[in-house]
């Protein structure tokens, strides 16, 4: 039997209002709810970019952050940060950070699913090599964060909306975008 995963669906201030099936709050009128998204970082200070698996209701086939997800009813994040890096890449993250703890968006996919979320960002490093689960990743590559934010500035319709606008406020991709243009 397949165990039904429920996500926490919040109010426009943020606030918990109830659960409800993971499977029918992304669709064409997706109500608010909690995720997270995550950046890895190995050793060589490389970030890991996925491409996530082509069966992925929103955005399939699209290069993202290195994995995203969302918290179970009353479960602290960061035990679902560390649950999904596991599942989606087996990996095992030490450093843990929250980067960016007020991050939302709400976006549309080719196909009209709509993302809209209060997403947490972490950063995290790791020493493990990816072992990517098929159903939710369906490539990976460690790349230098300097070089992403390069490509990502120049083809932002190659990647995933919420790792663009993520990627504008992370440092972790050198200046914010703000900053990069003053100077």
């Amino acid at each position: 039997m397949i165990e039904t995963e429920y996500v926490v669906l919040l109010d426009d201030d943020g606030r918990e209002i109830g659960t409800a099936p993971k499977s029918s709050v992304h669709g064409t009128d997706t109500a608010l709810h909690l995720a997270f998204s995550c950046h890895v970082v190995n050793d060589a200070g490389q970030v890991l970019v996925t491409r996530r698996a082509l069966g992925k209701t929103a955005w399939p086939g699209v290069w993202s952050n290195s994995f995203c997800g969302h918290p179970r009813p009353a479960e602290p994040v960061i035990s679902a940060v560390r649950r999904r890096a596991s599942h989606e890449l087996g990996l095992t993250l030490d450093d843990i950070e929250l980067a960016l703890p007020l991050f939302r968006y709400r976006a549309t996919d080719a196909n009209g699913i709509v993302e809209h979320e209060i997403c947490p960002v972490y950063t995290a490093r790791t020493a493990d090599d990816p072992e990517l689960n098929p159903l939710e990743v369906v490539d990976a590559e460690w790349v230098d964060p300097v070089d992403l934010a390069t490509a990502l500035s120049a083809t932002p319709w190659a990647f995933s909306p919420w790792l663009v606008l993520q990627a504008e406020q992370l440092r972790l991709f050198g200046a914010p975008r703000e900053r990069r243009r003053a100077s």
